[in-house]
């Protein structure tokens, strides 16, 4: 028995399929001095979300609303092609706010990539 499907019938049951928690995931640049850039690819927990740098290697992703619970929250983070992209950390910081380190130098995303994650 052969069945055939559609790309829409597949990607509508794959977005319709609950897997207990909401996604953002993203395409993040950083260079000079100025905040990360992000290229959204996905984005299912309904919040808007900015970057911004707060010093050399630092960085902030806020949302709007308070998303980011405690115990519920988990950043998948990488520098990209970036050189020298081993010493890239998250922290949460607040419901609203999750930290991004360098480690005291910027230009360490060229295409890396963050994906958040919040569990219900």
């Amino acid at each position: 028995l052969t069945r055939n499907f559609t790309v829409a019938t597949i990607a509508a049951f794959a977005n319709s399929y609950s897997l207990g928690y909401t996604v953002y995931t993203a395409l993040i640049t950083q260079t000079g001095t100025a905040a990360p850039v992000a290229t959204v690819l996905q984005n299912t927990t309904g919040g808007t979300f900015t970057y911004a740098r707060t010093g050399g290697g630092d960085y902030t992703v806020t949302v709007s609303g308070d998303l980011f619970t405690v115990n519920k929250t988990i950043v998948f983070l990488n520098g990209g092609s970036s050189e020298n992209n081993h010493d890239i950390a998250w922290g949460r910081a607040s419901d609203t706010v999750i930290n991004l380190n360098t480690h005291n130098s910027d230009g360490k995303f060229t295409a890396g990539s963050i994906e958040i994650r919040i569990y219900s």
